[in-house]
């Protein structure tokens, strides 16, 4: 990696830090300044907006998401094990998180509902991806004859995700884990009722 690809790669991992734990309006380029050590024209250098920079450092943040994701399904073959392993990755958001700050999802869905055009349609397009991943790991968990036939899958989806986000949000507010604990018995016991008969 060249020296400019690291610093770049630098900037993005403390933006998108600063980011995730100030919001994009609560975080300034001067911030961005402080936390690399830059100056201004070394950050524009990498990146021509704020905006810009915004959008990058919430792609790295959800990559860092992505990779806790591909290592916990790694070696999950079931639909079972495999939704097990999704919800024990939002578990170890509010005490490790993968970035500073909690869910990047979460934080921006909430931050770019109104003054951020570009962000919300970002976040749109990552929650629709893990809302895809849960819809197609319950289709080849029915059609596998692992869980029951009557799930509709879009439903499935949007309350999983619904109560692993609402989660995320009350144990990050309340600055506790027991949320998260609750809402983990919860699915897990929710979950077991899915599974068709042997």
């Amino acid at each position: 990696m060249s020296k400019g690809a690291r610093t770049r790669e630098q900037v993005l991992e403390q933006a998108a830090a600063l980011f995730n734990q100030r919001g994009y309006h609560g975080a300034s380029i001067s911030d961005v300044m402080e936390a690399t050590g830059l100056k201004k024209g070394g950050i524009y250098r990498h990146f021509t907006s704020k905006e810009e920079l915004a959008l990058e450092a919430f792609g790295f943040a959800v990559q860092k998401m992505r990779e806790r994701f591909d290592e916990a399904l790694a070696d999950k073959s079931s639909a079972l094990e495999q939704l097990h392993a999704i919800i024990s990755v939002y578990a170890r958001i509010p005490t490790d998180p993968p970035v500073p700050g909690g869910c990047p999802i979460l934080n921006v869905a909430v931050e770019s509902d109104d003054g951020n055009p570009e962000l919300k349609a970002e976040a749109q397009r990552v929650l629709g991806g893990i809302k895809q991943a849960l819809r197609a790991i319950v289709r080849t968990g029915q059609e596998q004859g692992e869980l029951l036939a009557e799930i509709d899958r879009e439903a499935f989806a949007n309350v999983f995700v619904a109560q692993l986000e609402g989660a995320v949000m009350l144990s990050k507010l309340f600055g506790s884990p027991i949320p998260m604990r609750h809402t983990v018995q919860h699915l897990t016991s929710w979950l077991d009722g899915f599974a068709a008969p042997a």
